[in-house]
């Protein structure tokens, strides 16, 4: 990034995050706060490679973004006993 005036916070600021990842401000701040649940794996990589991210830091945001529902088990149905006198 281009070198700037002095910054409050060291970092980048999201708009920078944004444009280095190649996305829009809007999809990264949904990222951000989950609003977005099915990122590519393009994004995903350009966000770890953005971040400098480990490569156990990137497995897990790969986990995070591509996590699948775990599927509710079936209501089990119990045997209850029926109308009396019928058998």
């Amino acid at each position: 990034m281009p070198a700037g005036g002095r910054r409050r916070v060291a970092g980048l600021r999201r708009e920078e995050v944004a444009m280095l990842v190649g996305v829009s401000t809007d999809y990264y701040v949904r990222l951000e706060q989950g609003r977005e649940r099915h990122p590519s794996v393009q994004v995903v990589d350009a966000l770890a490679r953005v971040l400098d991210l480990e490569e156990e830091a990137v497995a897990y945001l790969h986990e995070l973004a591509h996590e699948v529902p775990s599927r509710r088990r079936p209501v089990s149905r119990q045997w209850r006993p029926g109308p009396a006198g019928v058998s």
